[in-house]
């Protein structure tokens, strides 16, 4: 049980970490490298990447929120001794206050994440999202992306 915890607990950090912007949290919870698939969302082809390579393509579009908001649930654990794999739900909430056109855009899906226990505690390995839908004003992403590339 305690591994189940302690798995639960480092998914949890890094993506409170991701919805902080705090880089360094988040990059310190991945492991190397890091399968990210997002495909069912139209992203491309699942990669492996190196984290700090994951982390700067979300920081040309996430800092252009005003706040985002993963919460997670029904996380079902499977761990194997150094491995385990976590499916759980997510609710993607992501806001642009000043929008007119709607100010929240909402994704809706499942993840597949994969773990591994290193000297530093357990890491995400990676991570698949499974889309169910998405709700809400659906060009908030562009806006967001035109308001980094505004900033000096």
């Amino acid at each position: 049980m305690a591994d189940t915890t302690e798995i639960a607990n480092a998914l949890v950090r890094w993506f409170a970490a991701v919805d902080r912007r705090d880089w360094a949290a988040a990059r310190a919870l991945m492991a190397t490298p890091f399968h990210l698939d997002y495909s069912s969302l139209g992203a491309g082809p699942a990669s492996d990447l190196d984290p700090a390579d994951v982390l700067a393509g979300w920081q040309t579009l996430l800092p252009g929120f005003d706040a985002t908001h993963h919460q997670i649930g029904n996380l079902d654990i499977a761990a194997d001794g150094e491995s385990a794999t976590v499916a759980c739900y997510v609710t993607a909430t992501h806001v642009i206050a000043e929008a007119t056109e709607g100010r929240v855009w909402t994704v809706v899906g499942s993840y597949t994440i994969p773990m591994a226990h290193t000297d530093a505690g357990w890491v995400l390995a990676g991570c698949t999202f499974h889309f169910k839908y998405q709700d809400g004003n659906t060009e908030l992403p562009a806006r967001a992306r035109e308001r980094l590339a505004q900033q000096p």
